[in-house]
């Protein structure tokens, strides 16, 4: 069995298991934490508390304005980061076969070279974002293990992709089944560690946009 072989096939089989498993078990786990009884009547109607949490899922992703000066930074590179990334992953070529493999849809990919550059902002933007990380003295102290590794196991998959796309230091087989690999690194991790905000961000963000609706409360 060659490296690409094993990379294709149990290595994505195990990681798929893995980070499934790992997601069901973190919700199953959240939807099972003990809540205190509401005794209070609802001061709206289902309806309005539904349109409460899709509001605060959507309305989450911009800041107050109160916190700007002093967050600019980190939410630019942060939203580079996270559209350079959505960018390769639903608009790469390759990846998008794969996904229709998958799961049968399919759309038409976005040019080649746009591609690219979102993987070099995306690159930067991380790089800039782990060296903030470093030097800034809160940060440093509020960082955990957890913080560097998912950053590694993220930076993983976007170095072995640029590299791959120019086929740079080694053939395009070698390359292919180290990006695999990286990715289905991320895959494992993700259910673990702070990656996991990509599953249970819009559940969490939804279930208190429910409540904060139920009480009536300003969001």
């Amino acid at each position: 069995m060659t490296l690409l072989e094993f990379a294709r096939g149990p290595a994505f089989q195990a990681s798929v298991s893995i980070m499934t498993a790992g997601i069901v078990w973190r919700l199953v786990g959240i939807l099972l934490l003990r809540r205190r009884a509401q005794h209070a009547t609802p001061r709206t109607s289902l309806a309005g508390r539904i349109a409460g949490g899709a509001s605060m899922m959507i309305s989450r992703f911009i800041p107050r304005r109160t916190f700007w000066p002093r967050i600019a930074a980190s939410v630019l590179l942060s939203t580079i980061f996270h559209l350079g990334l959505a960018i390769i992953l639903l608009g790469g070529a390759a990846h998008i076969l794969l996904i229709k493999q998958a799961t049968g849809l399919g759309w038409p990919n976005l040019p080649q070279g746009l591609v690219a550059i979102a993987s070099g902002l995306t690159l930067g933007s991380m790089l800039i974002l782990l060296a903030r990380r470093i030097m800034h003295p809160v940060l440093r102290l509020l960082s955990t293990v957890d913080d560097y590794l998912s950053w590694l196991f993220v930076f993983l998959p976007v170095v072995t992709g640029i590299l791959l796309a120019g086929e740079i230091l080694g053939s395009y087989e070698t390359l292919l089944s180290w990006h695999i690999l990286t990715v289905e690194l991320m895959m494992i991790w993700l259910p673990f560690g702070k990656l996991s905000h990509g599953a249970l961000v819009f559940p969490s963000r939804g279930a208190m946009g429910v409540n904060f609706a139920r009480k009536r409360a300003a969001t």
